[in-house]
């Protein structure tokens, strides 16, 4: 008997012992997680606390932030709880992409199709999860070279990642020097340098003068697999802006670097969502050595860039399927060549180790194929145009009535195109007069955002810039004489006007901005929001969010501008002094405020403990 009385009195304090252990361990990790993060931030006087997550560390904060940071009307005292720091995330997140973050997937044990690149497409965190803290800069970190000068190097300590240049070290991507990287301004297929091949694209279609601008007809082009973005980078000086698309992938940073040099540039995947840019919206397309399976899935990729090229649009392949003998790159070779031929494009040229193909300018190939002929064409009910979230179809996307007689885009050459009106303009019920009066309209705010910004740049300090909001591109089109890009961004659930932007000439992407946008930190000099505030607050995200967004995106030293009812900006003044933002003016403009805003350049003490 007493045996078995030891036994159960055993039995009952086991389970107290180990409630007794969990809760010490608890007060523990809670008293070390507390504890462990006031190291200080050094900017002048202040310190903020690093931190990673919300959640636990600052829940009744958190919670009271979240309660007010949407409310733009309330009057001052009521429920008005405003930081006056934010937290710092570690060091370790400096190059942090909420929405493409291996991590998360980890954390959040997705499952998803590797095979597929689903684990490089966007999968954001859930409110709970996301960052509330301000993403550091790396140790060492330098106001960025200025362009053109950018083109061709950037400081080493801005983006500390060399692996590329020893991986790529006989293809001249990029070589350490000192201090710097430098871009030699090669490639995979292009050792010797991308302006030589550039050129010779354009001698394989017989362009004058071995231009690939074409007298302006060659505006808009997509590079993808881009590398560090040297192909789009050495475009330019041919009047070509090119959207250069790469993964978060083994080749990690290599988007970073194009932006780094001040080249346009947006990460994301041929993988299973349609990419983030309406049809139609590319002269040419371009992979060299990209290393994507185009027959896949019943060649559902090489389908999506026959979505996104414009009637008699080309498709430039460089690899060595195009020419390699290997039985291998024979088989590709001869069912690639099926495929495309069965899509109605045809060979314009072949070269040494080159193919360029063309998409039909009509439906007259399309009609004139067998019955059963695969892959078909698309549903008439399918919206070619609608990309959020949307699934690839393997299927072609004929034309409409209206652009199948006009055999081709009828678009303006560039630069005329920039301010000429679209002729997709009709698919708003837009008229010319409104289009007209749209770019008269931001021809002058650009004006009057130039005036404001001169005691506090020059010619050449200003080279990346987002358009929030960019409705029919106007805000674009007006700095066309500046040694600038703008990557416009439009709505997910507004009219999809991203198409008349490309028919401008000029290049973005479709967004949510209740979602982290899906670019590295320290990428943009200047934000333009024009409403993007009053536009969240409608469908109910934080305006808190944006701001730490915001922060992300922009590098420092970097403006906003913040164009929106008084309410919003009331509310931005408010966050500025927790942001290290600095207001630079404030001028009412109808019943809008434009308020310009300079972010400050600030250092973790770890960064300047590393920097001595």
């Amino acid at each position: 008997m007493r045996g078995r009385a030891d036994g159960s009195q055993r039995r009952r304090l086991l389970p107290s012992l180990c409630v007794v252990a969990i809760f010490l361990v608890f007060l523990y990790v809670y008293h070390g997680s507390i504890f462990g993060s006031q190291k200080a931030l050094e900017y002048g006087s202040r310190s903020l606390r690093k931190l990673g997550l919300t959640g636990d560390d600052d829940a009744d904060l958190g919670s009271k932030l979240d309660e007010s940071s949407s409310k733009f009307g309330q009057e001052d005292g009521e429920d008005d709880v405003i930081p006056k720091s934010f937290p710092v995330c570690d060091d370790r997140h400096s190059e942090l992409i909420p929405c493409l973050d291996r991590n998360l997937i980890y954390q959040m044990r997705l499952k998803l199709d590797l095979s597929l690149m689903e684990h490089y497409e966007r999968h954001c965190p859930l409110p709970e999860r996301r960052y509330n803290c301000l993403i550091p800069p790396p140790a060492g970190y330098k106001i960025p070279i200025k362009w053109p000068k950018s083109r061709d190097e950037v400081w080493k300590a801005n983006i500390p990642h060399t692996h590329l240049a020893h991986e790529k070290s006989d293809q001249n991507w990029m070589v350490v020097k000192g201090e710097k990287i430098v871009f030699p301004g090669g490639g995979t297929h292009f050792h010797y340098g991308a302006d030589k091949y550039i050129a010779s694209l354009a001698n394989m279609l017989n362009f004058s003068n071995n231009n690939l601008n074409n007298g302006g007809r060659i505006r808009t082009v997509f590079d993808v697999g881009c590398g560090v973005a040297s192909f789009g980078a050495y475009l330019l000086s041919s009047d070509i802006i090119t959207m250069s698309l790469a993964p978060n992938d083994v080749h990690q940073n290599q988007i970073q670097f194009a932006l780094e040099r001040g080249i346009p540039a947006y990460l994301g995947v041929l993988g299973t969502k349609r990419l983030p840019y309406p049809s139609r919206s590319f002269e040419l397309a371009h992979c060299s050595r990209c290393r994507i399976d185009w027959l896949q899935r019943d060649g559902i990729l090489l389908l999506e860039l026959d979505r996104l090229l414009r009637p008699g649009g080309y498709f430039a392949y460089s690899s060595p399927e195009a020419y390699a003998q290997d039985e291998e790159d024979l088989r590709i070779w001869r069912e690639m060549s099926a495929l495309v031929e069965r899509m109605c494009w045809r060979i314009a040229s072949k070269r040494n180790q080159t193919v360029i193909w063309q998409k039909p300018l009509t439906n007259d190939c399309y009609m004139e194929r067998a019955p059963g002929t695969q892959p078909p064409l698309c549903r008439s009910d399918d919206d070619p145009d609608a990309v959020w979230g949307v699934p690839m179809e393997a299927c072609i996307t004929p034309y409409s009535d209206h652009d199948h007689k006009s055999r081709g885009s009828e678009l303006a050459p560039w630069p005329a195109r920039a301010t000429a009106p679209p002729p997709r303009l009709a698919d708003f019920g837009y008229s010319k007069d409104i289009f007209e009066k749209d770019t008269e309209v931001w021809m002058q705010r650009v004006e009057s955002y130039w005036n404001l910004l001169s005691p506090k740049i020059t010619s050449d300090t200003l080279r990346n810039l987002m358009d929030m909001k960019a409705n029919l591109g106007s805000f674009a089109a007006a700095l066309k004489g500046k040694d600038v890009w703008v990557m416009n961004v439009v709505p997910e659930d507004g009219p999809n006007t991203l198409k008349l932007i490309y028919d401008r000439g000029l290049i973005g992407t479709i967004h949510n901005w209740c979602e982290a946008f899906s670019t590295y930190p320290r990428t943009y000099d200047l934000l333009h929001a024009w409403t993007v505030f009053s536009d969240i607050e409608k469908k109910g995200c934080s305006a808190e969010d944006l701001l730490i967004e915001m922060d992300r995106i922009l590098r420092p030293t970097g403006f906003v501008i913040i164009r929106d009812k008084p309410s919003v900006i009331e509310f931005v003044k408010k966050y500025l002094t927790a942001l290290h933002w600095e207001a630079v003016s404030n001028e009412r403009d109808g019943d809008e405020l434009v308020f310009l805003i300079q972010k400050k350049i600030w250092l973790t003490s770890e960064s300047l403990r590393d920097t001595e």
